[in-house]
């Protein structure tokens, strides 16, 4: 063997060896070990021992690590194909509450009335209302959702009258399921359809290859403001979905970037609507973004409102106080003439199949779903001789992305002289750290699996559980279902001694892996063997 240490060999043979490191990080992830483990410390509750654990990171994206990536695509792949054409009435019952649960909430019944008492003799409520928080909390951390009081802010509400642009939509009479229609053919057997949709945003301007002919009239504006409400335009579209098929639709979709870097839907649908009306839902759906205007830019450059504490962001030119996020939609709302921000469509080109269980359409459409689930949004789809004219196109829209609001919260607001809700110092137009901003989304901030509850009826913990169970079953084992409660987890603060580096940790999960692994072949042969045994 060549020793890279050897000074008398030339460098370009030394450069061209590996580096050890990065061989350790390869064969972690050939061995399924996630290469971005996160530690914390572990109190078993019933030793009273510590001990530090790595914990995958779990993330979704190849890039960031492997082995984490593939295990959750599997996962999803496993969730969608077990709900799609699932032939029986998936059922939700809630636990019955047990005693403490009971006991929290009559504890919070009486902090409620003596809160209540206080404020009509008008005390000061703050300490009761302190104690109603941290036993709301409670009430969550003993397993039980929402909160009991339920919605308390009032809601907005707008007209529901549909636009005089878009196409009136026929309403069935809901049904109390989730399955969809089925065909019995002349020899008995029945057939359960299910639907595979595709759908697109309208066009900004002629493309080739992903990338506009003409950039100057490519309008990046309202690609950028389509990509930012996207997800709502999805919920739209479900809503309307189930209006006119009549029964509780249930889904499985995933949100990829097209070659033009715009946002686009694959949708697996149980059950089926015929075809027609299909695409007269895709042509009625748009949503309506009722947000204070954002054209007029009131503050730019390096001259921006200031922040005075105690009363919020000020003209840097009169000192006036902008108008609260809640004043500028008051302000809306008493304008009769008032126009929504955007309206978001989705565009003419779209794709719909019928797909039938069990059958290669079925796997091949399945694929098709997942198949960007650990690329990054603004990941190339393919390697092209116009990667420099993409990036270009990629820079000017998240330039237009910039200077766009992104959701209430927003600093971009105060462009346009209103305080973002919520809004604290140090705020600056342009420099917002939400999702949609940064680079690798594009402007979608949403999901990219979007799955309805009553899909497969599990979640992904479940799914994962099922299988955990398969393997110890193949392999002749028990599964016994570990106690949730009895190890307490603690995150591990940032440069501690005790950390091992994380070459270290990886070289100790790569040999617990070989070990795993060899024990799982030694059992998966004595279950064989037993096997042929009892036959």
């Amino acid at each position: 063997m060549t020793n890279p240490n050897d000074r008398a060999l030339p460098r370009a043979v030394r450069q061209a060896m590996p580096m050890a490191r990065d061989v350790v990080e390869e064969v972690a992830k050939l061995h399924g070990v996630c290469i971005r483990p996160v530690p914390l410390r572990r109190l078993d509750t019933h030793t009273g021992q510590w001990e530090l654990v790595d914990v995958p990171c779990g993330s979704t994206l190849e890039a960031k690590c492997p082995p984490c990536a593939k295990r959750n695509r599997q996962l999803r792949i496993t969730q969608c194909r077990e709900g799609w054409h699932l032939d029986h009435e998936p059922v939700i019952t809630p636990d019955e509450p047990t005693d403490d649960q009971r006991w929290l909430v009559e504890f919070r019944a009486d902090l409620q009335a003596r809160r209540d008492e206080a404020e009509q003799l008008g005390e000061d409520t703050a300490d009761w209302d302190a104690a109603i928080e941290g036993v709301d909390a409670e009430i969550n951390e003993a397993g039980m959702r929402g909160n009991v009081l339920g919605r308390t802010a009032a809601k907005r509400v707008r007209s529901t009258r549909r636009r005089q642009d878009a196409p009136d939509l026929p309403k069935r009479k809901m049904t109390n399921t989730t399955l969809g229609r089925t065909f019995a053919a002349p020899d008995g057997k029945v057939y359960r359809p299910s639907l595979f949709v595709t759908l697109t945003l309208p066009s900004y301007g002629k493309v080739r290859d992903g990338v506009p002919l003409d950039p100057d009239t490519y309008d990046y504006a309202r690609a950028a403001r389509d990509a930012l409400h996207f997800s709502k335009l999805v919920d739209r579209f479900v809503q309307n979905l189930r209006r006119v098929a009549g029964y509780d639709v249930q889904y499985f979709a995933t949100v990829e970037p097209q070659q033009r870097l715009a946002p686009h839907l694959h949708m697996a649908i149980r059950g089926t609507l015929p075809r027609a009306e299909l695409k007269q839902i895709i042509a009625a759906t748009y949503h309506q973004v009722w947000w204070p205007p954002a054209d007029d830019v009131r503050f730019d450059g390096d001259h921006f409102p200031v922040w005075q504490d105690g009363v919020g962001y000020l003209d840097p030119d009169t000192g006036e106080v902008l108008p609260t996020w809640e004043q500028a939609l008051d302000q809306l709302d008493a304008d009769p003439d008032a126009e929504p921000l955007h309206v978001v469509r989705f565009g003419q080109q779209h794709n719909i199949q019928s797909v039938l269980a069990d059958t290669p359409a079925a796997g091949k459409w399945l694929g098709y779903l997942t198949k960007y689930l650990t690329k990054s949004l603004a990941d190339p789809l393919d390697a092209t001789a116009h990667s420099t004219a993409r990036r270009e196109h990629a820079a000017r829209l998240i330039e237009a992305l910039r200077a766009e609001p992104c959701s209430p919260t927003c600093a971009n607001w105060l462009r346009y002289g209103i305080q973002p809700k919520n809004a604290k110092p140090g705020m600056l137009p342009g420099r917002c750290r939400g999702k949609a901003h940064k680079p690798d989304h594009l402007g979608y901030a949403g999901r990219r699996v979007l799955v309805s509850r009553k899909w497969s009826n599990k979640t992904l913990a479940e799914h994962k559980q099922d299988r955990r169970t398969w393997v110890l079953e193949a392999l002749g084992q028990p599964d016994q279902t570990p106690d949730p409660h009895r190890y307490v987890w603690k995150p591990v603060p940032a440069g501690d001694a005790n950390v091992p580096p994380l070459a270290t940790r990886l070289l100790r999960s790569i040999r617990d892996r070989q070990r795993w692994r060899a024990h799982l072949q030694q059992l998966e042969a004595q279950n064989l063997s037993a096997t042929r045994s009892a036959a």
